[in-house]
């Protein structure tokens, strides 16, 4: 190194000097340049070095804070989705069973409908503006929508027989059966397995429910029958319809299928199926002679109750699509506790300490059930 540095300085020396006099040293010059070379390439490599090293750093720490940009999003998605769909669901229960109960009206099916619509022409008219996007609806696309919109319509009209009959809280119980079936349906459709603590809370679902309705003071058969045929629906409905809209994305113009494109399809395909069930069900000679239609403010709550159906109808796709159906069936469980209290106290039901105990004991399956999907998913 001393040699070198002594050989650059003497070479500078003489460098300076032959330009000086106006020559370059054939000599000396090849010597100097190469050492200046050496030094320029080293300084260079080590510039490079820490350009590399740096940019290294700064592309992982890119793509950490997008990765968990991107989590984070998802998680925000998941749970704004998922505490939109509790909302709702809990209102239109509420509702539903405020319409049925308290105004006594024998017409479900209908209240079904005209729900349906109000979501229709809401919808409608926010795609006319421009707010919103929506496919237009095709043969194609109703042939491949037809069979869950089936399944939907019977879920609605299951449900408005089921709270006709049943108060709130042992509705909310009862349908704890639908997290049963949904997860074995997933196990043998989609092959997933579950762990002993997922099973542990459905066992516990399914004894609460029992001893519920057999503690149930008002206890009424055909309101438990369509209770559990709703249950059946829902799990049914929520397993088939993550397969349909994929299938659907593939028959559309652009490819896709946004929540609002579902609401408006489920809901416009809904309303030829229960016109067809009114008949069915003979619920024209009722209309024709109940006053309740001639009442302002029941219109008010019938109109207000189809603002929730369309609520619940895109938030329960929207929460759908950002978890899966396990989960969206697991929400629907844990919003139960605050609807059940809200149940018995605002409609004044009759309850004994039996089945008071059996409904906070299903209630508590619910919280457990969820809890154990969590470590599950983790």
């Amino acid at each position: 190194m001393e040699d070198s540095s002594t050989v650059s300085r003497s070479g500078d020396r003489l460098l300076k000097l032959h330009e000086s006099n106006g020559v370059v040293d054939q000599i000396s010059s090849p010597l100097r340049n190469e050492v200046v070379n050496r030094s320029s390439f080293t300084m260079r490599s080590h510039e490079n070095d820490e350009i590399d090293l740096e940019g290294g750093k700064l592309e992982k720490d890119r793509d950490k804070t997008t990765r968990s940009n991107r989590a984070l999003k998802i998680q925000n998605q998941a749970l704004l989705s998922g505490l939109a769909y509790c909302i709702s669901s809990c209102s239109m229960i509420l509702v539903n069973k405020f319409v049925l109960s308290s105004y006594d009206f024998n017409a479900g099916i209908s209240l079904m409908v005209y729900q349906n619509f109000i979501s229709v022409i809401i919808v409608s008219v926010l795609s006319f503006l421009g707010i919103i996007s929506t496919e237009p609806l095709t043969w194609r696309l109703i042939k491949v929508w037809l069979p869950v919109n089936v399944i939907f319509v019977g879920m609605l009209v299951t449900s408005m027989f089921s709270l006709k009959y049943i108060n709130v809280a042992m509705v909310t119980v009862l349908k704890n059966v639908t997290n049963v079936i949904t997860a074995l349906g997933e196990m043998y459709l989609f092959s997933k397995h579950h762990d002993s603590r997922v099973w542990t809370a459905l066992f516990l679902m399914i004894i609460s429910a029992i001893s519920g309705g057999i503690t149930d003071l008002s206890f009424h058969a055909v309101g438990y029958a369509w209770q559990i045929t709703n249950c059946f629906l829902t799990a049914s409905y929520s397993l088939t319809l993550r397969r349909v809209m994929d299938t659907a994305k593939q028959v559309t113009k652009s490819g896709n299928l946004n929540e609002f494109s579902m609401v408006l399809l489920n809901n416009t395909l809904s309303l030829p199926l229960g016109i067809i069930l009114i008949f069915v069900f003979n619920e024209v000679e009722y209309l024709s002679k109940t006053p309740l239609l001639r009442l302002p403010v029941f219109w008010m709550v019938m109109t207000f109750s189809g603002f929730l159906g369309l609520a619940i109808s895109f938030t329960s796709m929207w929460f759908l699509h950002q978890t899966g159906a396990t989960t969206y069936s697991l929400v629907g469980s844990l919003n139960k506790i605050p609807l059940s209290v809200a149940g018995i106290v605002l409609f004044k039901v009759p309850t004994s300490l039996e089945n008071s105990a059996s409904i906070f004991f299903g209630l508590l399956a619910g919280v457990f059930f969820a809890r154990a999907k969590m470590r599950e998913r983790s």
